[in-house]
């Protein structure tokens, strides 16, 4: 799926990256607030969905090779995070809905899990 499709299944606003809305395609996605966890259990080119907004975030992001970043909770980092990110090439979106429904949203559309993909594929919602 397309970064701007996923734009818009949030109601996200894009902070940062705006010209791979329609070419960076997305299969699978994560949320976690701990970078530790972030490192230790995604693979390159997943999507983050996280409540931080601090520069370690997009530091970790770049480190694991990660596609993007939603910020979620109405949360939004300052102009020095966004900053950071567009020197990296990193995707900045931010959401107002929570956590747990941002992933819960992306599953249902047919991004998987990093988990659920390395352990039984992908998503059935996805039909890939």
């Amino acid at each position: 799926m397309k970064l701007g499709e996923i734009k818009k299944l949030i109601g996200a606003e894009i902070l940062a990256g705006e010209d791979k809305l329609s070419v960076l395609e997305i299969d699978t996605a994560c949320g976690a607030d701990l970078m530790s966890d972030v490192l230790a259990f995604t693979h390159e080119n997943t999507l983050l969905c996280t409540g931080l907004t601090s520069a370690q975030v997009v530091r970790t992001a770049e480190v694991a090779g990660l596609s993007g970043i939603i910020f979620v909770r109405g949360k939004r980092p300052s102009d020095d995070v966004i900053a950071l990110a567009r020197e990296r090439g990193i995707p900045l979106m931010a959401t107002c809905l929570p956590l747990f429904e941002t992933c819960g949203v992306l599953y249902g559309a047919g991004i998987s899990g990093t988990y659920i993909r390395e352990q039984h594929g992908p998503s059935p919602a996805s039909g890939v």
